[in-house]
């Protein structure tokens, strides 16, 4: 009875409690259970992609399971998949193209948007012939193999009046969000310190890597792209250090391990730490620190909450996710949503042309670093400098 005078009224009584923003999986059950897509101006977009590899599958399944998709063309050139990935993914209405063939998707009025994640040397033709034709484009980065022809790239996307949208996404990752939100909602004040680590699971493999375009404009995009979106501010000077610990990523004169760090403008300073290979799986931190505190992003489990402990080993925990497709599996599918409702003009894109091009520029830096063992200083100009989003 000693408890009793803290007994409430009914919960039935009281306003219903929301859910917390975090629970990001709610809120995609509250936009089924509102029908919020069935309305009559979300249009069937109809798509054809280009590429069916890593990143490739990754889009084709969203895209078949997206109620405003409809797929009209795959153009892929490993022709002993095709029967296969028709019968996985119940393609049976849909045209298979080899690269040879892929006019027939330029000149098809019918096609509203491309999706491109072929090898990276392929993207610029495709994109230009794309968007001479009049689709919108979804490209996996990099657009082009140098920032000069990523430019016209972009150039031909304003000419034709169509939007050429560059996939960076861990921006839609719901952590990652999260914590530049906090970040620029001033929680830690000014950054002093930002650390990326980004370590790759499992090694690309040697054929992926001879036709990457190296680590840099590969891979360490990712990471530059998250730190400056963050941040809000592009760096004054660069400093790279990198080395071949794989001799077969050697051969093909690359590297498999980098350590940058960033000075910008303001004062802070940025580290990023990135590896092609961790044998523990896909590990991806960020970590923002300053005068108010610290905010971060530790690694995913997928099945955090199960935890064992046998005999003298003290407790065990789940592994991180595997690799990219499992821990970024969210951010794919918010992805495609956002560039369904650029093509539909619901929005404008959040991955604006002069962000790429910064990217690139200093990816470009950060490669000659390396090579020369030197700091490298960035001079922007005016027109250069992307817009604080």
């Amino acid at each position: 009875m000693a408890t009793l005078k803290f007994k409430e009224a009914s919960p039935y009584t009281k306003p219903r409690p929301q859910p917390p923003p975090e629970d990001y999986l709610y809120k995609l059950h509250e936009d089924d259970l509102a029908f919020k897509n069935n309305t009559a101006d979300n249009v069937v977009i109809n798509i054809a992609i280009f590429g069916i590899g890593r990143a490739g599958t990754i889009h084709l399944s969203n895209i078949v399971r997206n109620p405003r998709c409809k797929l009209l063309y795959i153009v892929d050139d490993i022709e002993a998949n095709w029967a296969k990935m028709k019968k996985h993914f119940s393609l049976n209405d849909v045209i298979f193209l080899s690269s040879k063939q892929s006019d027939k998707v330029f000149s098809d009025p019918k096609v509203q948007a491309v999706v491109v994640a072929s090898p990276t040397y392929t993207h610029e033709e495709i994109v230009i012939k794309s968007l001479a034709g009049k689709k919108a484009v979804f490209c996996e980065k990099p657009v082009a193999e140098t920032r000069e022809n990523t430019k016209k790239c972009f150039e031909a996307a304003k000419k034709a009046g169509k939007p050429l949208f560059t996939a960076f996404n861990r921006r839609f990752d719901p952590s990652f969000n999260a914590l530049r939100q906090r970040v620029r909602n001033g929680e830690v004040g000014h950054v002093h310190t930002m650390k990326i680590i980004s370590r790759d699971s499992p090694m690309p493999s040697i054929d992926y890597l001879r036709i990457s375009g190296g680590i840099f404009h590969d891979c360490m995009v990712h990471d530059i792209d998250m730190m400056t979106w963050v941040l809000g501010e592009y760096p004054s000077s660069v400093a790279v250090q990198a080395t071949a610990n794989v001799p077969e990523i050697k051969a093909i004169n690359d590297v498999d391990t980098v350590v940058a760090t960033m000075k910008f403008p303001s004062g802070t300073l940025g580290m990023i730490n990135l590896s092609r290979n961790a044998c523990y799986g896909y590990d991806m931190r960020l970590e923002a620190f300053g005068p108010k505190g610290m905010v971060r992003v530790e690694n995913e489990q997928p099945t955090h909450s199960v935890e064992t402990m046998y005999g003298y080993r003290g407790p065990n925990t789940p592994p991180i996710y595997y690799s990219f497709a499992s821990r970024f599996k969210l951010a794919y599918q918010y992805e495609m949503d956002h560039f369904l409702d650029i093509v539909l003009g619901k929005c404008e894109t959040n991955v604006k042309p002069k962000e790429i091009l910064a990217v690139s520029k200093i990816a470009t830096a950060c490669e000659e670093s390396s090579r020369t063992g030197k700091m490298v200083e960035l001079n922007w100009a005016n027109e250069e400098l992307p817009e604080i989003q």
